[in-house]
């Protein structure tokens, strides 16, 4: 699906802990996530913490869908 929005000219992150499958699929905007369960966050960390590991995570897809790429790349 990642490809698809891609195609139509729809900047898209994926964020996921399997990196190498989202990289062999053709993801181009990666962001390495933490767990298979819950990619955004850590369930053993309060929930500020949680927190603020969340707002990371958009804070850098946010990034990844604003930059120009000609290739996948990690953020």
């Amino acid at each position: 699906m990642v490809k698809e929005l891609e195609k139509a000219g729809i900047p898209t992150a994926h964020i996921t802990n399997m990196t190498p499958v989202a990289k062999v699929t053709g993801s181009n905007r990666i962001i390495p996530g933490t767990a298979i369960k819950h990619p955004c966050s850590d369930v053993e960390l309060t929930l500020d913490e949680q927190k603020k590991m969340r707002r990371d995570f958009m804070e850098r897809a946010l990034k990844a869908v604003s930059t120009d790429i000609t290739e996948p790349e990690f953020f």
